[in-house]
């Protein structure tokens, strides 16, 4: 199950927060997120968001996120599968068709190449993309709570226009495949958007978060 949506949107809050719940009532899972999840990840996250690279090229995001991805499918999600856990993944492939593909402008069929290569055009059985305006999202992402904290980074220091393609992206994939995405306005305050988030996975574990 992944969480996807422009920085800002509140994904991972409500990942933390469907975590909770299944830990409440006794559901196996695992959670990790992308880049990341394994140490190679870590190092080749921190690289990817260092405001020391402004003029990354999009080729380049390309290859250091399936890298990541590729150690991450490895060494966590399919050992966790394997062992009857649920995983919840705080981002996957289709950030990097919204982000690299609609926002850097890399073409659609590079992207699905490497990904054939890296996980064999692995797919998520549940994607939650938190949705919200692009302008509401960038300024999230760059709050002044944010900047005091040193948590801004590469992608949050980007444009306007940048956030509005990446978010046409990621509503062009859940128009393309309405069966796995749920799409969930996160506009609004926490608590609705949780409420959303729990009729969207109520299929998966009932009521309440309950299997």
């Amino acid at each position: 199950m992944t969480f996807e949506g422009l920085d800002g949107s509140g994904k991972s809050t409500h990942l933390e927060r469907v975590a909770r719940r299944l830990a409440d009532r006794g559901i196996a899972f695992e959670i990790t997120r992308e880049p990341g999840g394994t140490e190679l990840g870590q190092a080749i996250r921190n690289v990817f968001l260092d405001q020391r690279f402004p003029g990354m090229d999009g080729r380049v995001e390309l290859l250091l996120v399936f890298a990541s991805r590729r150690q991450h499918l490895l060494e966590v999600i399919e050992p966790a599968l394997a062992a009857g856990r649920h995983v919840l993944c705080d981002r996957f492939t289709d950030s990097t068709v919204a982000y690299q593909g609609a926002g850097r402008g890399v073409d659609r069929e590079t992207i699905a190449r490497v990904d054939e290569l890296a996980t064999g055009a692995r797919r998520p059985d549940r994607t939650l993309l938190f949705d919200l305006p692009a302008e509401l999202a960038r300024r999230r992402g760059s709050s002044h709570k944010r900047r005091r904290a040193g948590r801004i980074d590469r992608l949050d220091a980007e444009t306007l226009a940048f956030y509005e393609r990446v978010r046409e992206g990621y509503l062009e994939l859940a128009r393309a495949e309405p069966e796995r995405f749920r799409v969930i306005d996160s506009s609004g305050p926490p608590e609705a958007t949780a409420v959303a988030v729990d009729a969207a996975l109520a299929d998966l574990f009932g009521e309440g978060g309950e299997r």
